[in-house]
């Protein structure tokens, strides 16, 4: 009886082993066969060559064809920003690069598996139809954008000035869905402007200035320097960098910017990626010319990429345990990746995700966007109002848009005012106590000698 209970415990434990060890053995086949190059190779080739045997309209198909769809499809798995160029896309790019093109003036991105609108630009015809950042596009000209890749989206939306593209949009925060036609039209933005869409920039009470980034160009810094040049020689004390629907741009023009409000040595944006080449830290060299210059920067679900950059920077850097600014509005939309654009032969180029963005304090940006100091949420009649402010001009504006204004003010812009202006009162008041203190101890000074 013994023998037969030892005996069969014996062959539970072999049994037990011999299963454990053969999911081992597979587990550990499989992990090599994931990344060995040779297999996977293999399968690659004999996929295409069943492919081009097997498939029924086979015969429509070439090499070409099946390369570069599998190219795309490999680069699609990875994130929305990547991607296989071919000759046309690569083209199209580097046009890009150049700041003029034909479109309706969207900036968009994949978010939660939808097209979704980063921001309009100002002045364009997406802004003057009322279109909203956070809005989704379900649609371009009756094509679902729901398997559409993010740049065949974006050609989609693009073509020849004068010529009209057809749009469904859903509002997520009403819940709404609306057809939208626009006209393209070339589209090239000025990045720096007053609160009227000019180039005057008053000053306001308490000495507060203001100035808004539409984006970050390549004359973006230049444009700015002149700005403050303006508004100091109008008595700016204090200053409001609006960076709502912003959504982005170029990275050296973001440094820049920053370079302006800061001491001499701080960090203002590290880059993380694989490789040495793809880490980098970016610092000031010296002291910028409006570094004690107090600073509120306003941004929205419409400020992306460098508005996130800028924003972080001003918000981490610290100075005898103060923020460098205050930053004030909304959630940032959280797009702090690195692109990379990597040539082929024949005119083709990938588009490669390399590294990501780290704030000086090394939070990360992509996918969580900053945090405001002070969060002040906007219902959508006020994000409303507010893109027809942005548009640069309030006359001649409809009974309804007028009302629309009057009845929705900028409640994030008026507090940044009231934050500025208390700022003001305070360092007067401590201006007046010093000046008194200090002719209060010559008065001694004086009466003893």
């Amino acid at each position: 009886m013994k023998k037969t209970v030892l005996y069969g415990a014996l062959i539970c434990a072999l049994t037990i082993n011999l299963i454990v060890g053969a999911q081992v053995y597979l587990a550990d086949v499989k992990g090599r066969e994931a990344d060995d190059p040779e297999w996977n190779y293999k399968l690659f080739v004999n996929v295409l060559e069943r492919v081009r045997n097997e498939y029924v309209d086979g015969n429509d198909l070439t090499y070409q064809d099946l390369i570069y769809g599998a190219l795309k499809g490999m680069l699609d798995t990875l994130d929305p920003h990547s991607e296989f160029m071919d000759v046309d896309k690569y083209t199209e790019l580097k046009k890009d690069t150049e700041g003029v093109f034909g479109g309706v003036g969207l900036v968009v991105s994949v978010r939660d598996d939808a097209l979704t609108v980063v921001s309009p630009m100002d002045g364009t015809p997406a802004a003057r139809a009322g279109i909203k950042p956070g809005d989704r596009i379900l649609r371009i000209e009756g094509v679902s954008t729901e398997k559409l890749g993010l740049q065949e989206a974006v050609k989609l939306l693009r073509g020849e000035p004068g010529t009209e593209v057809s749009l469904t949009i859903l509002s997520p925060a009403s819940g709404t869905t609306r057809d939208v036609s626009l006209e393209r039209a070339i589209i090239k933005v000025e990045t720096v402007k007053d609160i009227d869409g000019r180039q005057e920039y008053p000053v306001w009470e308490g000495g507060v200035g203001y100035v808004r980034l539409t984006q970050f160009g390549e004359q973006t810094s230049s444009e700015l320097e002149a700005a403050l040049k303006k508004l100091s020689k109008q008595g700016m004390e204090s200053l409001i960098l609006d960076l709502r629907g912003n959504p982005g741009g170029l990275l050296d023009q973001a440094v820049e910017v920053c370079k302006k409000f800061l001491p001499r040595k701080q960090l203002i944006v590290s880059t993380e990626g694989r490789r040495p080449s793809d880490r980098s830290e970016y610092r000031t060299l010296s002291n910028g010319r409006y570094a004690n210059l107090p600073l509120v920067v306003l941004v929205n679900g419409g400020s992306a990429s460098a508005s996130e950059i800028v924003a972080g920077c001003l918000q981490d850097t610290t100075a005898e345990g103060k923020s460098r600014a205050l930053v004030v509005g909304e959630q940032t939309f959280g797009k702090g990746s690195v692109q990379k654009v990597l040539p082929l032969d024949g005119g083709l180029a990938l588009r490669l995700t390399t590294a990501k963005y780290y704030t000086p304090s090394h939070k990360v940006i992509h996918e969580q966007g900053i945090t405001p100091d002070r969060i002040i949420p906007m219902t959508d009649k006020q994000q409303e109002a507010l893109g027809i402010r942005f548009r640069g001009s309030v006359e001649g504006l409809s009974p309804v848009e007028q009302t629309l204004l009057d009845e929705n003010p900028d409640v994030q812009l008026e507090r940044a005012k009231r934050l500025l202006q208390g700022i003001s009162i305070y360092t007067q008041q401590i201006g007046e106590q010093e000046r008194v203190q200090r002719a209060s101890e010559a008065e001694k000074v004086a009466r003893a000698e």
